[in-house]
């Protein structure tokens, strides 16, 4: 059986509901531009990057590891056929920025925004991947 593509459930009786292909793919192009940007801020330091990581008790050293941690986990996720990989990466990395927000008495905001950015990832990847909807059935 070859490998399903982005959105082709073999069009069996399980077909997505209308719209949710494209409405995955800009979700998911919305959270790719965010975690790129998130990630070049990490190569570039600027000063509110520079300042974040003193706030957290994070060596500002250590920016570039992070950058491309990810940047590769983000690419993962971008591409149909590693997607899920991908967003198991990118769960990863949020649920640490969760606990060192947490560890550092940060905000609520902040320490729920990776939260709601995970499951913003896995909503776009939910709506493009009928694979996933076996796993995770929503029920009408």
């Amino acid at each position: 059986m070859a490998a399903k593509q982005d959105g082709d459930c073999g069009g069996g009786p399980v077909g997505p509901p209308k719209g949710w292909l494209w409405s995955g793919r800009v979700v998911t192009t919305l959270a790719v531009l965010f975690l790129l940007v998130d990630a070049a801020g990490k190569v570039a330091m600027p000063k509110p990057v520079v300042d974040a990581c003193v706030r957290l008790g994070f060596p500002t050293n250590l920016g570039m590891t992070l950058a491309i941690l990810l940047g590769v986990s983000t690419l993962l996720y971008a591409i149909p056929k590693t997607a899920v990989l991908g967003a198991i990466l990118l769960t990863g990395y949020l649920g640490g920025a969760v606990a060192i927000h947490v560890r550092a008495g940060s905000s609520t905001f902040e320490t729920v925004f990776p939260v709601i950015l995970g499951v913003v990832v896995w909503a776009g990847v939910y709506l493009r991947e009928c694979r996933l909807w076996a796993v995770f059935p929503i029920r009408r």
